[in-house]
């Protein structure tokens, strides 16, 4: 069965869904039950860190230029109706008379951007921006459009001490060429 159950979060009904497995268990006993868990394994396990790099301004419309592409990096948001939450945002939706910004990816793709956030100030070129959980789909959906560098995978532990695990260079690219 697919995924999609966040049967780890806090809240999440896990006696119901027991019940419903083993009713759908006894009603046809000759299938063997398998329940992916897709985005259980990795919720809440990963932001996606990004900068912004330049502020655009067209039609009234302020695009904040951030150095990862949601078509490379995280086409979930584009694929299905998915908004990740921005730790530095006023929440998910626009706020009326506050600073708000589209966020255009860094591809060359027209379609690299998404939604729009609130802020509590003008964004500013180097400041940084926390997607929030992005893990789920950031690690494992990713491409290379036109050689976009993957952003690095880093480990902080709770005492705030960091590691790289894995960092990509134009060389990862090349060689999903040949």
């Amino acid at each position: 069965m697919g995924g999609g159950h966040i049967m780890t979060r806090k809240d999440y009904d896990t006696d119901h869904l027991v019940e419903l497995l083993r009713g759908f268990r006894k009603r046809y006993p000759w299938l063997e039950v398998i329940l992916e868990p897709g985005s259980a394994f990795t919720w809440r396990t990963g932001d996606l860190i990004t900068s912004v790099v330049d502020i655009v301004r067209n039609d009234g419309v302020q695009t904040a230029i951030v150095d990862v592409s949601f078509a490379c990096h995280m086409p979930d948001t584009l694929e299905m109706p998915y908004k990740p939450a921005i730790t530095e945002a006023l929440g998910d939706e626009p706020v009326m008379g506050m600073p708000t910004y589209r966020l255009g990816g860094n591809s060359c793709l027209s379609g690299d951007y998404m939604g729009d956030w609130s802020f509590d100030a003008p964004l500013q070129e180097g400041q940084r921006l926390t997607l929030e959980d992005m893990n789920h789909y950031t690690t494992v959906k990713t491409n290379m459009f036109n050689g976009i560098q993957h952003p690095a995978i880093v480990f902080c532990d709770l005492n705030g001490d960091c590691a790289y695990l894995r960092q990509f260079t134009y060389e990862d690219y090349k060689n999903r060429m040949s």
